[in-house]
């Protein structure tokens, strides 16, 4: 009986160690996949693939702007710094190596950011070089670009309304007064980058709105 008892435990004990050991596999290799699929789609992103951008800005949105809304805590301002990261960020995506962590170096690039606005008492748009701007700015339909021009114009206009001002506008001057992201740029008095950046948070959660509705 006690010899019994004994294997009953080395067993429980071996198949505790399989099955811990088969956990930290499976968890290697989701992280290795989610790390390649990075690579592959900041590559993209360095060749000016939208797709590339937009999901890199969907998924590094949120980690970067709780970081500033708890440094800031103000959503506004933290918004604003979030958009002034991305649209930096993208502009010297060609230095970023795989070396780094991408949400670390966003978030390093951020930080500075803060604390340059913090030295100039004020929120203001950072400068980005043209030849980024260009290559950053593709006028390719996306799915949520297609979304958003099938709603019926009175539904749009009640949705449009849930975002937040300054999404607002972005959303307004672009699908109504149809403008380029040049003459948005001049309107809003913000570099072009920024204001793509702002375009594809804008549409991302416009199109949440929509969704959500449908459903």
């Amino acid at each position: 009986f006690t010899l019994a008892i004994t294997f009953a435990r080395f067993m429980l004990g071996f198949i505790t160690i399989c099955y811990l050991y088969f956990q930290f596999a499976l968890k290697t290799s989701i992280l290795e996949m989610i790390s390649e699929q990075l690579s592959q789609q900041i590559d993209k992103a360095k060749k000016g693939n939208q797709k590339a951008y937009k999901f890199l800005l969907d998924n590094y949105w949120n980690q970067v702007y709780r970081f500033q809304l708890k440094r800031i805590k103000d959503e506004y301002e933290a918004e604003e710094v979030t958009v002034q990261t991305f649209s930096k960020a993208f502009d010297r995506l060609a230095t970023f190596k795989e070396e780094y962590n991408f949400q670390t170096w966003l978030i390093a690039i951020s930080k500075n950011i803060h604390i340059d606005l913090i030295r100039k008492k004020n929120i203001e748009t950072t400068q980005v070089d043209k030849k980024a701007e260009k290559t950053f700015i593709d006028e390719t339909p996306s799915a949520e670009d297609k979304l958003i021009t099938e709603q019926n114009l009175s539904n749009l206009l009640a949705l449009i309304k849930k975002l937040k001002p300054h999404y607002q506008e972005v959303i307004h001057l672009r699908y109504f007064q149809e403008m380029s992201y040049k003459d948005i740029s001049e309107k809003i008095d913000e570099p072009i980058n920024n204001v793509k950046v702002k375009l594809l948070r804008a549409k991302k959660l416009l199109a949440e709105i929509i969704q959500d509705k449908k459903s």
